[in-house]
């Protein structure tokens, strides 16, 4: 990640050597981040790469279900940047207010049937999410890996017998790393990030339900300058580079 960190300085010396032009403002303190739990490896490595560029400014992150983190943020939590795993709950966030500027789509993500290393329940598709004799895990329909498990289902014209909804699809993939379901259904993305523990299966209905990404600073951010650089910085070459490492698909 030196690479992406390197990047970004030499940007920001480039800016600086451009008559008396100045970087731009990262902001001064801690940029306050709400990603969908999906988000959960790529956005802390370059949080990570954005602090080393800047040793002033501190990135906390809060991962979680795209659904239960717009409420929060209805709420009234306190909140520099929300970057969703669908537009139905970035809407949500526009339309109460919350929002400073257009969302923008940064990335895309595909589901994936995830099993135990060695495929134990000998899983081949979506129908065997529909034998009472497999014990699988779903996202809940609310929070987006559910919604697009919904739409692969319909698709396929399967009709799944959860063993278990999960509020985040990282709670599903625990449960398939640690061996407690035959299968679920995750992101692509989590699938690669598991290395050995899991093993990923492709099935055809996959194209009809791939989710878009979109990230947006927020109103009443506190560090408004630091959210607009954060936003800018996953939008950037680097940020774009580390989705599409982690299996992130192009917007």
């Amino acid at each position: 990640m030196r690479l992406l960190a390197a990047s970004v300085l030499v940007a920001a010396s480039v800016l600086v050597s451009c008559g008396n032009a100045e970087p731009p403002d990262r902001g001064k303190g801690r940029v306050t981040v709400f990603a969908a739990a999906s988000l959960t490896g790529v956005f802390t490595e370059l949080g990570e790469e954005f602090e080393a560029a800047d040793p002033g400014v501190e990135v906390v992150f809060s991962f979680g279900g795209s659904s239960s983190l717009a409420q929060q943020i209805a709420q009234g939590a306190p909140v520099d940047v929300f970057a969703s795993a669908a537009p139905a709950n970035m809407r949500q966030v526009v339309a109460s207010g919350d929002v400073t500027a257009t969302p923008v789509t940064f990335a895309r993500n595909a589901l994936r049937i995830a099993v135990p290393r060695g495929n134990p329940a000998g899983i081949t598709g979506l129908a065997d999410f529909a034998d009472a004799d497999a014990t699988v895990a779903l996202c809940a329909e609310q929070v987006p890996c559910g919604a697009a498990a919904k739409a692969v289902f319909d698709a396929a014209g399967v009709t799944p017998r959860p063993d278990t909804l999960e509020q985040d699809v990282k709670a599903v993939l625990t449960k398939v790393r640690l061996g407690e379901v035959d299968a679920a259904l995750v992101y692509l993305t989590d699938v690669r990030a598991a290395g050995d523990a899991v093993e990923g299966i492709d099935f055809p209905e996959a194209g009809r339900a791939v989710n878009d990404y979109p990230i947006a600073p927020l109103a009443g951010a506190p560090d408004a300058a630091g959210a607009r650089a954060f936003v800018d910085f996953v939008l950037s070459d680097a940020g774009r580079a580390a989705l599409t490492g982690a299996g992130f698909l192009a917007p």
